[in-house]
């Protein structure tokens, strides 16, 4: 049985859909957003809600491609880590919650037995990698509440 895959997938669930014991998610936080305000720059040298949405998207997809076997690629400080804001915002937008949604999926299928594999093309185990994007989306997600403040 899956004991810790399913707490860990409960936590990013928490993070991206509602529920989440520190507050609005980011489903929550981006609702009502218009693509002008995601694009808006309230505060001085702060990334906008849009390269936000992106930026979480980038790394939460990473992650569930190296669930399948796909090496993860170096992003950080890349112009892969940062996409710049392009399309449709309401697109962004699902395509963040299906990817949230799919990797949590993941993650609750993912063995428990498995969680110290190294993964694919990092020198940390999926353990680290699992914690670290339900870390990573909840920092932008404080980010992106404190821009959405700042309006």
């Amino acid at each position: 049985m899956n004991t810790e895959t399913r707490r860990i997938a409960d936590q990013l669930r928490r993070a991206f859909s509602g529920e989440a014991w520190h507050g609005d998610a980011i489903r929550e936080l981006l609702s009502g957003v218009t693509a002008e305000q995601a694009r808006a720059h309230p505060l001085a040298r702060s990334h906008n809600m849009w390269e936000l949405v992106l930026h979480i998207e980038v790394w939460a997809r990473a992650a569930l491609e190296a669930t399948q076997g796909v090496p993860m690629p170096r992003l950080y400080g890349t112009e892969k880590d940062w996409p710049p804001p392009a399309g449709d915002w309401n697109e962004a937008i699902s395509t963040l919650a299906t990817t949230g949604e799919r990797l949590t999926q993941a993650i609750e299928a993912f063995p428990d037995g498995r969680l110290e594999d190294t993964v694919p093309g990092r020198d940390y185990n999926f353990y680290y990698l699992f914690h670290g994007i339900v870390q990573h989306s909840l920092y932008h997600a404080g980010q992106i509440a404190i821009l959405k403040a700042n309006l």
